[in-house]
């Protein structure tokens, strides 16, 4: 089984409730979230992080998660801005789909404050 290493940029609310999970899966979006970003490397996590969750709640966590390849083989990579800003798309109705391809827990990899 192949897995794709993915990060993902958090703030504190959301890591509580990925913590109440067990670590182990990403809350339901909110009504005025229809995507789910996890990005595909650390440096635009913690570019997010550092940058965009410590100016908005105070704090800003950067996780990394392992996804089954070929459920993610079924979306495409989007390019956002530089070369390395790279990130995945999944509906909010799709994402309960990639919590069961979730391999292993969510870890915090790193805190900024």
């Amino acid at each position: 089984m192949e897995t794709v290493t993915l990060w993902r940029p958090t703030g504190p609310e959301e890591l509580a409730l990925v913590e109440a999970s067990g670590w182990r899966e990403w809350p339901p979006r909110l009504p005025d979230q229809p995507i789910f970003y996890p990005v595909l490397n650390e440096e635009y996590a913690t570019m997010i992080a550092r940058d965009w969750n410590v100016k908005a709640s105070g704090v800003g966590f950067v996780t990394r998660f392992e996804v089954r390849r070929e459920f993610l083989d079924r979306y495409d990579v989007h390019q956002v801005g530089g070369q390395s800003i790279l990130e995945y798309w999944i509906p909010a109705e799709e994402l309960s789909d990639l919590n069961a391809h979730i391999v292993g827990e969510i870890e915090v990899v790193a805190e900024y404050r």
